[in-house]
């Protein structure tokens, strides 16, 4: 990002408003992750906590909706969650993926975590909790 600020902050603006909304991802504050979760009935699911979905989060992406990191083996892992190619997302390039949650990698980089959400608990009802993290 610091190159950008080389450009000031005029046309950094001009520069980050030409990005369509949807494809902004962001840093969720935390209470807001809170109420997200909750709102999702994230509480009690395979019995745990909307506090146990945070800390995940957290360590995860540092609550990034953008996030992705590469593994050795050749998939990625994407989002707030990072949701794995090898298994849950296609993204086009993970070799014998396999797309559990029949959703684009893509679709977990937005700012709208309700995908992720779906696809979260998807994961942990088949893992019968957090452990595929």
């Amino acid at each position: 990002m610091k190159p950008l600020l080389l450009l000031g902050p005029p046309l950094l603006l001009v520069l980050l408003a030409a990005v369509p909304p949807g494809c902004r991802g962001i840093v969720i504050p935390r209470c807001q992750l809170v109420r997200i979760l909750r709102q999702h009935r994230l509480e009690g699911f395979v019995g745990r906590t909307v506090a146990d979905w945070v800390c995940l989060a957290k360590h995860e992406s540092s609550y990034n909706t953008r996030a992705i990191n590469r593994n050795k083996n050749g998939s990625s892992d994407y989002g707030i969650f990072q949701i794995n190619s090898k298994y849950w997302c296609h993204d086009g390039r993970t070799p014998g993926a396999s797309n559990g949650c029949r959703i684009p990698c893509s679709k977990l980089l937005d700012n709208d975590i309700a995908d992720d959400i779906k696809c979260a608990k998807l994961i942990a009802q088949r893992a019968r909790g957090l452990t595929p993290w």
